[in-house]
């Protein structure tokens, strides 16, 4: 089984973005997950699993994968323990995922998109590389150590740092316009949000001795 893992999940999907991470992916295994896999049935691309409760998905398009493919199809009760995501995303561990990026994991309800970043840290205590992807946003979780947020490769001009939780001791943020020095990060302050990479600096270094944060490189809608 291929090592990356694409996820689409039945939030919003750009569809630019989606078709181009879709196509640029070699080896990758495609998990649909509920009203996602609408977006591969009218772009006429087979997912390798589908998974879900289908209380989203269009009956007929279900039913087409169902009865007219030989996608394995994993289908829940909708009352389980878990989102449809977090089992798209335990099933591509199961199958030795190592790079994970989950795309239509946000947009419309906030409780929805807060349950998907949270998820992000079942891959992360694997070891897996994992993120959500959507045309603003690329959101991972980085531990304890040095993180280089490079202007070259940057995602967006901006990046926040929020923790998980808990708070995160000997906090620092170099190279970027808002610096900071051995700061104590706290769950309910928006200190470390919108900063940049300082003027004249190729990169901003987030670091910090130990826990997890979530970092999220953003970038303003076009047009």
């Amino acid at each position: 089984m291929s090592k990356k893992s694409i996820i689409i999940s039945g939030g919003e999907l750009d569809e630019a973005l989606t078709l181009s991470v879709l196509k640029r992916q070699k080896e990758q295994c495609v998990i649909a997950v509920d009203r996602g896999v609408e977006f591969l049935y009218y772009h006429k691309i087979m997912p390798d699993y589908i998974v879900g409760d289908f209380d989203s998905a269009r009956e007929e398009i279900r039913d087409y994968y169902k009865n007219e493919t030989n996608v394995p199809i994993r289908e829940y009760n909708p009352v389980k323990d878990a989102s449809d995501t977090e089992i798209a995303i335990r099933l591509a561990m199961t199958l030795g995922c190592k790079e994970m990026i989950i795309l239509g994991a946000t947009g419309g309800r906030i409780d929805h998109l807060w349950a998907n970043v949270q998820s992000l840290m079942i891959p992360y205590k694997a070891g897996i590389n994992a993120k959500i992807l959507d045309s603003q946003n690329l959101i991972t979780i980085i531990g304890g150590g040095e993180t280089h947020i490079r202007r070259s490769e940057s995602f967006g001009e901006y990046f926040s740092v929020f923790p998980l939780g808990e708070e995160v001791f000997g906090f620092n943020i170099s190279g970027a316009k808002y610096p900071l020095r051995n700061h104590t990060l706290t769950p309910y302050n928006s200190l470390c949000v919108s900063n940049q990479i300082a003027e004249g600096e190729d990169e901003a270094v987030v670091s910090f001795p130990s826990g997890q944060v979530i970092l999220m490189e953003t970038r303003d809608k076009k047009g």
